[in-house]
């Protein structure tokens, strides 16, 4: 028995992700990483993540979990914090988030490494988990 997958029929909604020039989001600031050469890994963990979803206009909750290990420059923290905290309003996929997060992360500090998974809250009975990653070649 073979299942046949269909398309969902999206005709008649209004599926609208926030364009990235309209977003408003906060600047990443950073500082001089003074070991350059010794790795060190640095984690956060930035459990009040919220976006909205550009289906429902709902709400999306997530824990965003970041791990990086710097090179030259390291994230300032209350950047950091106003940074994610301007996703609340914007209407944008999870998917789209997470990749979102790690290009601005990138270009901020230009890490060695950069890990960021997004862990969102349980919607339609569905648990969705983000992960992207970066390495300085």
């Amino acid at each position: 028995m073979s299942t046949t997958l269909r398309p969902t029929n999206t005709q008649g909604l209004d599926i609208r992700s926030t364009p990235r020039a309209e977003m408003n989001l906060s600047l990443l600031d950073t500082f001089p990483y003074e070991f350059v050469g010794k790795e060190i890994k640095i984690n956060f963990e930035i459990p009040e993540f919220t976006c909205i979803c550009p289906f429902s206009d709902f709400p999306d909750f997530a824990t965003i979990r970041l791990e990086y290990v710097p090179n030259e420059r390291c994230v300032e923290l209350k950047s950091l914090k106003l940074y994610v905290n301007s996703f609340r309003e914007v209407k944008v996929f999870h998917e789209h988030v997470i990749n979102m997060i790690l290009e601005d992360f990138v270009n901020a500090c230009d890490p060695l490494s950069v890990e960021i998974e997004g862990d969102f809250n349980v919607r339609g009975n569905i648990k969705t988990t983000v992960r992207a990653s970066h390495k300085k070649q």
